[in-house]
């Protein structure tokens, strides 16, 4: 009975004290938390390559495209501007009137995706369909936000952002003015 009363004090002690652990037997008494997620690669598009102003438009059928292409370069009067940023690249969101720094990344499957996380394929992200130097195809990831705006054709403006001139000639210039020539000055008549 004394082993038993001893057993027991000592247990108890053990318990109150903290210095003394007994394992458990029903496994870890807080789950594992998740390995944080593998950061996304490098996107193949620079972020400087995409830096400057753009006329925009949106379609949501395919066969709108080439005629939605001629909408954007239309809009190269007022355009859509996308600067660099810390972190890749200031451009406006969807919903949101502000400007916001926007990451360019790649993915594990070879895409590209702009958006405001680091994650690659989050709902808030615009893959990036095709990018030529010249016209980028953007499509937003989320279903909802994509069937609301469509899919986005950017053409780059103009070095000074304005649309490029027509084929059309300008008309000639009136020639410049020439000088009125100076009146001849009298040479006085020599007596002979």
């Amino acid at each position: 009975m004394r082993a038993a009363f001893a057993l027991t004090a000592v247990l108890a002690l053990a318990g109150c004290g903290g210095g003394f652990n007994l394992p458990s037997f029903s496994g870890p008494s807080q789950p594992e938390a998740p390995p944080p997620p593998e950061p996304a690669p490098p996107s193949s598009i620079p972020p400087e390559n995409l830096v400057g102003r753009w006329g925009l438009a949106a379609y949501h059928r395919p066969e709108d495209r080439a005629r939605t292409e001629s909408a954007a370069r239309s809009q190269c009067g007022n355009p859509y501007v996308i600067n660099r940023s810390s972190i890749g690249v200031a451009m406006l969101g969807h919903d949101d009137p502000k400007v916001q720094d926007m990451f360019v990344k790649g993915s594990h499957d070879g895409k590209s995706y702009i958006g405001p996380s680091p994650q690659s394929g989050d709902a808030d992200d615009r893959e990036v369909v095709s990018f030529d130097g010249r016209v980028l195809v953007l499509k937003w990831v989320d279903p909802e936000v994509a069937g609301r705006y469509g899919i986005q054709v950017l053409v780059r403006c103009g070095a000074e952002g304005t649309a490029t001139r027509s084929s059309r000639a300008a008309p000639p210039r009136p020639p410049a003015r020439q000088p009125a020539p100076a009146a001849a000055t009298p040479v006085p008549a020599t007596p002979r």
